[in-house]
């Protein structure tokens, strides 16, 4: 039985990969977020709702205490937010860490200059990139809220492919991402619908 921490946990693709691991899998959940509020409804045998702040080193290593995975769908300081998380794992021993950034971070979608909107997730998949983690770096493509699993994937280097993806799409890769704890290791994965 793994256990999860969830990090932005009431982000859009983090409710829905909450979703599938409540009903697909035997997981224990850990939901940290800066409003607890906002999720203390999901409270139950296989879920702790956590507050605290990504950025606040002390907070985030308890968090991690005996967890297997961590997975971080967050905004806002992005390269802090990574270099903090980094720092937390190395402090608690934890290795696994699946993170969400975005399409275009390498300049791989073709015909489309993205330029410092994302500088954020560049420098965030930087940091990580640089560490010794077990990470897996998710880049969707735009979200839809369309009730489907259906998706490829690209890996760094390779041209992306598609310019949608299902919220559900990438919360399922999460969650495999999250149960098998070889699948994409140290890999940057595009994720986009098959066109």
């Amino acid at each position: 039985m793994q256990k999860v921490l969830i990090l932005g946990a009431n982000g859009g693709i983090a409710r829905v990969a909450i979703d599938l691991f409540l009903r697909q899998t035997d997981a224990q959940l850990t939901l940290y977020l800066r409003n607890a509020r906002r999720l203390k409804h999901l409270e139950s045998d296989r879920v702790k709702v956590m507050e605290g702040n990504v950025l606040n080193l002390d907070e985030l290593k308890e968090a991690m205490t005996q967890q297997d995975v961590v997975y971080a769908n967050l905004a806002g300081p992005l390269k802090q937010m990574a270099e903090t998380i980094v720092d937390a794992m190395h402090a608690t021993g934890l290795r696994r860490l699946i993170f969400i950034s975005s399409m275009g971070i390498y300049g791989e979608v073709p015909g489309e200059e993205y330029r410092s909107i994302l500088d954020p997730y560049r420098d965030a998949a930087a940091v990580i990139e640089a560490s010794d983690l077990d990470y897996t770096i998710l880049r969707p493509a735009w979200f839809t809220n369309a009730d489907e699993v259906d998706f490829e994937t690209t890996t760094k280097g390779e041209p992306f492919k598609g310019s949608i993806v299902s919220r559900k799409s990438v919360a399922d890769l999460v969650v495999k991402l999250a149960l098998d704890p070889h699948l994409k290791v140290r890999q940057s994965v595009g994720m986009n619908k098959p066109e």
